[in-house]
């Protein structure tokens, strides 16, 4: 299982950041685009390390058009030396109509369409094809030579798409290089929904489930201390609460019988009351959504949960000292 450090802090420490999770063992650094872009800290920590890889988990594929992204995959690829995962979501409708003013329609069908435009465009850059791509929502079929990037050496990035849903994860296991399991699942979810739908996606595509990674950015309830325990708990379920109240990921909660949390939660987050929702989220449902307890009992459970069902996860791993935290990253890599 690899192993993902997440960073969301400042872009001055981004390449400080890299250098320390590369010296603990960690397989890579992951970014989301939350309240920051997602692709500058990982052209920091290009900069500064050699081995580790470089994921955005995720970058909204609907605020921008494959062409942008192609050519922004394309160069931190090539920076990184081959190092580059482009993790790819869609948000949710109100984001990307009122926030991005982009358009939204079919969400699965147009991501699809999406990362075949990308891999076009790849396809002409790199094995010199004729750039021919016309679909339903995406029209690509002009690339002059001056246009064309002109080191090809590292070719494309390997493409990951985060998905909640049967029909965004089928398309992940048709077209993607990987699907980003979304922290909104449970193990529960994960074997009875995603993973089928992963497999589905695989059979268009004629290909098997060792041609495709499964990251997990699971919930991690832990501290070295009570004060920061409690705080961890406070955030997660927070975070639990505010996915809670998307109407698209209700189905996560009626698969557990919690489904009429979901408007109670929609309810409050109109009204701007977050913390009242995080105090919604019991022990039940944050033992669904998360593992909890101490730092080395939050890896032995996670470990038991998900050995064997994800080939990777993006977490933040607390320990006592950079000794004990780069033999709790070892563990779970070797898991």
């Amino acid at each position: 299982m690899k192993v993902d450090g997440l960073f969301n802090g400042d872009l001055s420490d981004a390449a400080a950041e890299a250098r320390r999770l590369e010296s603990l063992s960690y397989d890579g650094m992951a970014t989301f685009e939350l309240n920051q872009d997602p692709f500058f800290p990982l052209l920091l920590a290009a900069g500064e390390t050699r081995r580790i890889e470089l994921m955005t988990a995720i970058a909204v594929a609907f605020a921008r058009s494959p062409m942008n992204l192609a050519q922004i995959g394309h160069d931190l690829n090539c920076y990184s030396q081959g190092r580059l995962i482009l993790g790819l979501g869609s948000q949710i409708k109100p984001h990307i109509t009122r926030r991005f003013s982009m358009p939204w329609s079919k969400p699965a069908a147009r991501m699809r369409e999406f990362i075949l435009a990308m891999h076009a465009i790849w396809d002409c850059w790199h094995q010199g094809s004729r750039l021919k791509f016309e679909g339903e929502f995406y029209t690509h079929n002009l690339m002059t030579p001056v246009f064309k990037p002109t080191d090809d050496r590292f070719g494309a990035p390997r493409v990951f798409l985060a998905a909640v849903g049967p029909l965004m994860t089928a398309v992940a296991g048709e077209v993607a290089d990987g699907v980003i399991v979304h922290p909104f699942t449970t193990e529960k979810y994960l074997r009875e929904v995603s993973l089928p739908a992963v497999e589905k996606g695989l059979g268009r595509s004629g290909r098997s489930r060792t041609d495709l990674e499964v990251s997990y950015a699971g919930f991690m309830v832990t501290g070295r201390t009570p004060e920061e325990f409690d705080a961890s708990k406070k955030k997660v379920c927070e975070r639990i609460a505010f996915y809670g109240s998307t109407p698209a990921y209700k189905p996560v909660l009626d698969l557990h019988g919690w489904g009429e949390l979901q408007p109670e939660l929609n309810r409050l987050s109109r009204r701007g009351r977050w913390q009242e929702m995080g105090a919604l989220i019991d022990d039940e449902v944050l033992s669904a959504f998360a593992v909890v307890g101490e730092p080395d009992a939050v890896v032995e459970q996670f470990i038991q949960r998900f050995s064997g069902l994800v080939d990777r996860v993006t977490g933040d791993v607390v320990a006592s000292d950079a000794d004990h935290h780069r033999s709790l990253v070892t563990k779970l890599a070797n898991a």
